[in-house]
């Protein structure tokens, strides 16, 4: 449902967070047995539009337990630094680094807000600032967020977000085939739900969550007005996980309507420079 926004979000979504992140860390979902062993956890559509990063440095804001944010080391990015609120997945990200044998001094990781960013990160820009796969839905503030951003990446540099399409969130999470929902919504949604997306039978305490939905118009008007120019806007009809029940599982791990139904754009990507 649609309410004004709750004065605990940010308590009840790191709440949330923090007690999914050792489910996470034990998930096939995320797979990090397979990771320690060099197992890629960037989507390939991700590496092409990025491109090559070796000798860079990379912000991963909103990092969770920091997967990708080590991939982009892996791929030769000379310093990542992950951000993210979750006391929990900070730690659990840190843990890994070390594991695979990546100093602090090439992948750091930062417990913060990611509207305090700018003042808690320890460099002041980056070549690349990458966020997304579900990370602007837990943020009040678009344009706030677009301004912290684009704040941090270096001349030169671009910002890179791959997101959850936001027209999904207006269909029935069945066939996805029905519009139920208001694509132009703008009030929190507080929801109750137990488990989570990588274990989704898992028994959990803290199941309140607050989110918001942001139209990708609005997305790309936040950053231009931030001073970044857009470089490419790219809609993808695959998803990370099973959003609707209809979707099936291909072969190259996406997760796809069946070929009976029209496909309908399920994932974007942008890419923004400052010059």
């Amino acid at each position: 449902m649609s309410t004004p926004t709750p004065p605990d979000w940010r308590e009840a979504n790191r709440a949330l967070w923090d007690e999914r992140v050792p489910l996470h860390v034990a998930s096939d979902f995320y797979d990090l047995d397979g990771f320690r062993a060099g197992g890629e956890a960037l989507r390939d559509f991700e590496r092409t539009e990025v491109g090559d990063v070796t000798g860079k440095s990379l912000l991963h804001l909103q990092c969770h337990i920091g997967l990708d944010t080590l991939s982009w080391a892996r791929h030769g990015a000379s310093r990542v630094v992950g951000l993210d609120f979750s006391g929990p997945a900070v730690a659990a990200a840190r843990g890994l680094a070390a594991e695979i044998g990546l100093s602090p001094e090439r992948a750091d990781f930062v417990e913060a807000d990611v509207y305090d960013a700018p003042s808690a990160v320890p460099e002041g820009s980056y070549d690349i600032v990458y966020t997304g796969t579900g990370a602007l839905c837990w943020l009040p503030d678009i344009d706030l967020w677009a301004r912290t951003a684009a704040s941090l990446v270096a001349p030169g540099g671009f910002l890179y977000l791959a997101e959850f399409h936001p027209f999904t969130d207006v269909l029935d999470d069945g066939t996805g085939t029905r519009v139920v929902r208001d694509y132009f919504a703008r009030d929190a949604r507080v929801e109750q739900a137990s488990g989570t997306y990588a274990d989704p039978g898992a028994e959990t305490e803290h199941n309140r969550s607050v989110d918001w939905q942001h139209p990708i118009g609005e997305v790309v008007s936040a950053l231009a007005a931030a001073g970044l120019r857009l470089e490419f806007l790219h809609e993808h009809d695959v998803s990370l996980f099973p959003r609707f029940d209809s979707f099936e599982r291909s072969e190259d791990g996406y997760h796809r309507f069946p070929p009976s139904h029209p496909r309908i754009p399920l994932m974007y990507s942008l890419r923004a420079s400052r010059t």
